[in-house]
């Protein structure tokens, strides 16, 4: 029993030291403040359509996963706090793949339209040799080339140069990482003396030959630019060359004062909520009921350390879920009690009817929260990303939920003086209008 005590005071100090830090943190520039969602903070959401069609069916993932770090590079170059930006549906059941830009404190959409911008779609693509008699437009000439591999996404960096032979005239220096040098001298090679056209947003700027295999890694646009044009394009394709093209389908604007209000109306429900379960817990399991008050009180301190420190992007959804998760949180409790009325009526003593209603819970426990976990993980697999944030606190909830009622809950049952009987030991141990019998 001194065993038990002794950690029951060590966790009262880490659930008041937990409190603490979430209190604290909140504080201006301490680095762990809560993160919010865009339906909280207030800004403008924007929704990319992505043309995967000529990706290859398992490059698809790898492509969306390298736009949104050049989308979230180039947003973050212009000082946004805290931007998201997330793959929707990026997966083998969905060929609709979106990307969605989250942009908190920016409530112009044209603003937020320009913080994107129109960075380049470049590519290196084959023509065939006969290719003039075929072409027209620069829409015929681009369905007729075909595709190398080589694009802006395999691009190291650009540059602004002019080329002393055609007078000074401006043209665009490309590096390409090693990846893309590799397979430029691969493309060069096999295909000397074919045309190799270089197309941006499926315009071709420039129809060089292929003369000699090229090794370094470097080619040049001569698109017949002025200074200002080529400059453009070499800061476009610096903050990065998209691996594929995007089309804004959708936008949507959530003022502040409307974040506001659903921040403070899920947290009057939280603490409504909490007060609620706490009361009930208390008035039907009395001191069972209040141990299992303080291992909520934990449990909700440890949730929101957590999100702070994974971090946890807050939304609306995901608030619900948290809040959902409150109550959850109880059911372990709930179980462990009820086999522990029952061992009482049977006659068992207060310290064998918490081993064994530890002991039959168990099962229970581990399945309800096994099944409630794997639902998180489809939810978030499979949702937007609304549900996404709604599955992450939900799962983890369940998480940090079976910690408290078996770890928490446990210590302080075992720290309780559990010999003798009496009336206000049966009372305590007691249950709603239930009398319970102990030994």
């Amino acid at each position: 029993m001194t065993k038990y005590r002794t950690w029951s005071l060590i966790l009262i100090v880490a659930m008041i030291l937990t409190g603490w830090f979430v209190y604290s943190s909140q504080k201006v520039n301490s680095g762990h403040q809560f993160k919010l969602g865009l339906d909280l903070a207030g800004g403008t959401e924007l929704v990319y359509k992505a043309d995967t069609a000529q990706v290859a069916a398992g490059d698809v993932q790898g492509a969306m996963d390298s736009l949104k770090d050049v989308i979230e590079r180039r947003v973050n170059l212009f000082g946004v706090s805290e931007p998201i930006v997330q793959v929707e549906n990026a997966n083998t059941f969905s060929k609709d793949n979106k990307l969605v830009v989250d942009l908190p404190g920016v409530t112009d959409i044209k603003q937020a339209v320009a913080l994107i911008g129109q960075t380049p779609l470049l590519e290196f693509r084959l023509l065939p040799p006969n290719y003039m008699s075929f072409a027209s437009t620069s829409a015929q000439l681009y369905a007729i080339s075909s595709s190398t591999g080589l694009t802006g996404s395999l691009l190291s960096h650009a540059t602004l140069e002019f080329n002393n032979q055609t007078g000074g005239s401006p043209i665009v220096g490309l590096t390409f990482n090693d990846q893309g040098a590799a397979l430029f001298d691969k493309i060069t090679k096999e295909n000397t003396g074919q045309i190799l056209a270089i197309f941006l947003d499926k315009q071709p700027v420039s129809l060089p030959r292929i003369n000699e295999e090229i090794s370094s890694g470097q080619a040049q646009i001569t698109g017949g630019f002025t200074a200002a044009e080529a400059q453009t394009v070499v800061r476009n394709l610096n903050y990065g060359a998209l691996p594929v093209p995007i089309e804004l389908v959708s936008t949507q604007t959530v003022g502040p004062s409307l974040g506001t209000s659903a921040l403070y109306a899920g947290l009057k429900a939280g603490i409504y909520g909490f007060l609620i379960v706490v009361i009930f817990l208390v008035l039907w399991y009395r001191l069972p009921g209040f141990i299992a008050s303080i291992a909520l009180l934990m449990y909700v301190a440890i949730s929101l350390a957590v999100f702070k420190l994974i971090p946890v992007t807050l939304t609306a959804a995901g608030l619900a879920g948290f809040i959902l998760s409150i109550g959850m949180a109880v059911d372990a409790n709930i179980l462990i009690f009820e086999r522990m009325k029952e061992e009482l009526r049977r006659g068992h003593g207060l310290s064998v009817a918490i081993h064994e209603g530890f002991h039959r819970a168990w099962l229970s426990i581990r399945d309800s929260n096994v099944s409630s976990i794997i639902t998180a993980i489809v939810l978030f697999w499979l949702g937007t990303s609304a549900v996404k944030g709604f599955a992450l606190t939900l799962g983890l909830g369940v998480l940090i939920s079976m910690f408290t009622a078996i770890t928490v809950s446990r210590t302080f049952l075992f720290a309780l003086p559990q010999t003798g009987e009496s009336r206000l030991s049966k009372f305590l141990f007691g249950s709603g209008i239930h009398k319970t019998n102990m030994k």
